[in-house]
């Protein structure tokens, strides 16, 4: 029981010391999540662009076979 007992507490004092992590460091992981916003936010835009270009060339292939 006391082994199990000690590794409850190991947890405990990984888990701890993870918590002081993000406490003492929490700007990180902000520019983490304000990063990870831009890249969708980008990722969004160039899909739109994407999809204006796929309609820009299907109207140029219609103006092309009507002459």
């Amino acid at each position: 029981m006391d082994a199990l007992w000690d590794i409850v507490v190991a947890v405990g004092h990984v888990f701890e010391q993870i918590i002081g992590y993000v406490e003492t460091h929490h700007w990180i992981f902000g520019f983490g999540a304000l990063g990870y916003i831009f890249y969708l936010h980008d990722r969004s835009i160039h899909a739109r662009f994407d999809a204006i270009d796929k309609r820009i060339d299907e109207i140029r292939k219609r103006l092309a076979a009507e002459y």
